[in-house]
């Protein structure tokens, strides 16, 4: 048991990873959609995600109550909640308090770490900071709803222009895995990286000379 947690920028393949896991899932999926139509191209926008699913996938609509629409399906389907943002939108302007939709986040993300599937939100935190307060707002409980689905997911992904990249579990120290990283990282490059210095050097000391020879 336990859910994929995939975060990134707009338009990075977020909902097309998540569609694909959920086909090769070799299970019923259940798609818990919290997007809501508020203009024409909204509207075109969830066509067009619908489009992109199997037709004989179940869809519930859950712009709110994401909880309990979880909670009603089956336990062995697999689930795709797509997508937190537009929740956590929702919610924002539903009335919710900060600390209101961070309790809810809480309870929900306790309830999908029992389950198979996967949830997809964005990444708005690496920005400039918002001119407004609403706009501050959005993104500071976005920031934490997320950090709080990635603390109980089995495995985080980072979209990157349709790019996964995985995000680790933990915190790296000092004396753990950074310098394991960085170790290993320096022992690929072998005496290939100073050699290239070296060459370097070599080159800017006879262009130095060809220079001053036609000077």
């Amino acid at each position: 048991m336990g859910f994929v947690f995939v975060t990134g920028g707009a338009r990075s393949g977020k909902s097309e990873l998540a569609v694909r896991l959920g086909r090769e899932s070799g299970s019923a999926v259940t798609f818990i959609a919290t997007a809501t139509a508020g203009d024409a191209e909204m509207e075109e926008r969830i066509r067009g995600h619908r489009s992109s699913r199997p037709e004989h996938w179940s869809t519930v609509d859950a712009p709110l109550a994401l909880l309990p629409a979880i909670a009603a399906v089956s336990t062995d389907d697999f689930l795709i909640v797509d997508c937190l943002t537009l929740w956590v939108s929702n919610l924002l302007e539903s009335g919710q308090s900060a600390g209101e939709i961070r309790a809810l986040a809480e309870g929900t993300a306790d309830e999908l770490a029992r389950r198979r599937g996967v949830v997809v939100t964005n990444e708005v935190g690496l920005g400039i900071v918002p001119a407004n307060e609403l706009a501050r707002t959005f993104r500071d409980v976005l920031g934490a709803v997320n950090s709080t689905f990635a603390a109980r997911a089995e495995r985080s992904l980072l979209m990157v222009a349709g790019r996964t990249c995985s995000a680790a579990a933990s915190r790296p120290s000092v004396s753990g895995p950074a310098n394991t990283i960085t170790e290993s990282a320096e022992s690929r490059a072998g005496p290939s990286a100073p050699s290239r210095s070296t060459a370097r050097s070599r080159r800017s000391r006879r262009i130095a000379a060809l220079w001053s020879r036609s000077a």
